[in-house]
């Protein structure tokens, strides 16, 4: 992130996700992958406002969440208190936080803001360092093996209820490049039909992100000293494929 520079300040992704049944979709694996771990203290990398972590301690975990946005750190202690929320980049974990934890999770597209390859391998290598042995990492993004092979430029749009009888759509337009760049461009707008203008923009940012292939992902695990245990093309457990919605990797500290 820039320097002074929050680009996640003004996106409501609070708001835009659908939580309570995000949640319930993804505690199978959840629960299955992270209690395999040696504690139940667990790290929430890219932990934005909080919600994993707070649905982890409802679980039975110890949660520390990190995330590199002060404003999604802000609203993530005020909505929880009594939790543990650390705002810093995940290239410096091993300054963050200390050892001793038994598992972490990054999901929701975190890692592709580390564009460089020195930056995911820093994280990589740091979480190691904090993980006991025979933690385990669970991590989600995008698959984009496939968006970058088909060439895709946008996801589906959401739309979420908004105020004063407005609803706020979500766009997110992406720009992927020939180096596995991509530029990801969200934007929320009002809606009001029957208005004038009926839709209007809110906010919107420029984001430039790495398409993180599944062969990229793995071999730096595997550099860092984890050994990758399952890919999955869905955070419900489906095989994974080319083609498939998300890659996601279960690793274990070596």
């Amino acid at each position: 992130m820039e320097p002074g520079r929050d680009r996640y300040g003004r996106l409501p992704y609070r708001s835009l996700i659908a939580w309570p049944e995000r949640l319930k979709r993804e505690e199978p694996l959840l629960r299955r992958v992270l209690e395999g771990g040696p504690s139940r203290r667990v790290l929430d990398l890219g932990s934005g406002t909080g919600e994993h972590a707070r649905f982890l301690a409802a679980l039975g975990f110890e949660a520390t969440g990190v995330d590199a946005s002060p404003a999604q750190v802000a609203a993530a202690r005020a909505a929880d208190p009594e939790g543990r929320y650390l705002q810093g980049s995940l290239t410096d974990l091993a300054e963050l936080v200390e050892p001793g934890f038994g598992g972490a999770l990054c999901v929701g597209n975190t890692l592709p803001h580390l564009a460089e390859e020195a930056d995911l391998r820093c994280c990589f290598e740091g979480l190691a360092s904090r993980l006991s042995p025979g933690g385990i990492f669970l991590l989600q993004l995008l698959n984009y093996d496939r968006i970058l092979d088909r060439g895709e430029r946008t996801f589906p749009v959401m739309v979420r209820p908004g105020e004063d009888g407005a609803e706020t759509v979500f766009l997110r337009l992406m720009t992927p490049h020939a180096d596995g760049r991509v530029t990801f461009t969200p934007a929320t707008l009002r809606w009001c039909p029957g208005a004038e203008p009926p839709l209007e923009l809110v906010s919107a940012e420029e984001v430039q992100l790495r398409g993180w292939r599944r062969a990229d992902i793995e071999r730096l695990l595997a550099a860092a000293g984890f050994e990758v245990r399952e890919t999955l093309g869905t955070m419900t457990g489906e095989p994974w494929s080319p083609t498939s919605p998300d890659l996601v990797v279960v690793a274990r500290r070596s």
